[in-house]
């Protein structure tokens, strides 16, 4: 295989794992797309770049989708617009991925935070999940004519409402912002359960995650593909 996979994820921690994959360059946006779109953009101006993936946990908004579901994403929903996936390298992370589901995914530019805003999204879209990152990599691929994919894992589910201080609690580097995180909770103390909830489904996400890029092996399942 010649040049690399660019996985554009939203946590550094995502990122990390991605990066353990060989002919992979895992770029974390830390929720700016702006910043994860310039990224993207460097990245292939300096050559070699073969695809991208979305590769990373996401919100559930299908109902019934556990937190560590996989979700290998069939298409992106962003603004109205579908963008399809890569028949082939899609075919192959789910070949690859014991119990994944395949579906829509959209790309959202903010958290969806409660349950019921993750009904109508879901309602709307029929997408298994939101997250971040994907719309961006689905655009930037059709604008470079390049191949892209979606795999995702499940943190919070459809019914599971993300407290303020898990929402904010980001830096743009993509690393925990635990500054913002106490504070939060200095003013709103009674998000505390919601919050050690929210804490172990993305525990439950991570490690789900982690088992697919031992599962897929280099490029995160493109390198054989090409």
């Amino acid at each position: 295989m010649r040049g690399v996979v660019v996985a554009a994820t939203g946590l550094r921690a995502e990122a990390r794992v991605a990066q353990r994959s060989g002919f992979v360059k895992a770029l974390a946006g830390g929720g700016d797309e702006q910043r994860l779109a310039s990224l993207i953009e460097r990245s292939i101006a300096n050559g070699g770049i073969r695809g991208l993936i979305s590769f990373g946990i996401a919100g559930g908004l299908r109902p019934g989708l556990a937190s560590g579901t996989i979700v290998v994403g069939t298409s992106v929903v962003s603004g109205g617009t579908p963008y399809m996936a890569d028949e082939r390298w899609s075919d192959r992370l789910f070949e690859a991925v014991p119990n994944a589901e395949s579906g829509a995914i959209v790309g959202a530019k903010a958290v969806i935070s409660e349950p019921g805003d993750k009904q109508k999204l879901y309602m709307a879209t029929g997408a298994f999940a939101a997250d971040m990152e994907s719309h961006i990599v689905a655009r930037l691929a059709a604008e470079h004519q390049l191949p892209f994919a979606v795999l995702r894992v499940i943190a919070d589910t459809s019914k599971q409402r993300l407290p303020p201080a898990a929402v904010n609690g980001l830096k743009p580097d993509g690393t925990p912002d635990i500054a913002a995180v106490l504070k939060s909770l200095m003013v709103r103390p009674g998000q505390l359960p919601s919050l050690l909830l929210t804490a172990n489904a993305t525990r439950r996400a991570m490690r789900g995650l982690f088992r697919c890029y031992r599962l897929l092996g280099p490029g995160l399942g493109f390198a054989d593909l090409r």
